[in-house]
């Protein structure tokens, strides 16, 4: 079973939306026996807390049903997962900070729109001070990189 981890700086809007949206495209491929995705955050700000309500009325509008209750990144999960997807540069250096301290997890963690093509390398930005379009431009940025993603597992590219 391929396993796949969003991160975000709260996770309550990004990593929750792409773990959301993911979770959905899994679900519609009939994978969900072979993929597992879960999300957390690098700060512990909103620990135990469910999603942003833009967030969730960003996903029930394109139809997905979704329940989280925020958590905090740690050292198990790079045991736990093959993937790890960062946010934005600020949450993949905090990531490569705590993946030093075993080689191998620093393979696993990756920008999550270097699988947004035309934006390798940039940041799916925090829409958590923002509108609602923010919220939209979230789920476009993470729906085209999920995709890809998936694409990727499916090929066994990753």
């Amino acid at each position: 079973m391929k396993k796949v981890l969003f991160v975000c700086l709260g996770n309550i809007c990004r990593s929750t939306m792409a773990e959301g949206v993911f979770k959905h495209l899994v679900k519609n491929a009939g994978l969900e026996n072979e993929i597992f995705a879960d999300s957390c955050g690098t700060a512990n700000y909103h620990v135990g807390d469910n999603p942003d309500r833009r967030t969730m009325q960003t996903l029930e509008k394109y139809g997905i049903t979704y329940q989280h209750k925020g958590r905090q990144v740690s050292q198990i999960d790079f045991e736990t997962f093959d993937l790890i997807l960062a946010m934005d540069n600020q949450n993949f250096a905090d990531l490569q900070k705590l993946a030093k301290q075993n080689s191998n997890y620093l393979n696993k963690v990756f920008l999550m729109r270097d699988f947004d093509e035309g934006f390798e390398g940039s940041s799916v930005p925090d829409p958590y001070y923002g509108t609602m379009n923010d919220f939209e431009e979230v789920y476009a940025q993470v729906t085209r990189a999920s995709q890809k993603i998936l694409q990727n597992i499916v090929d066994k590219l990753i």
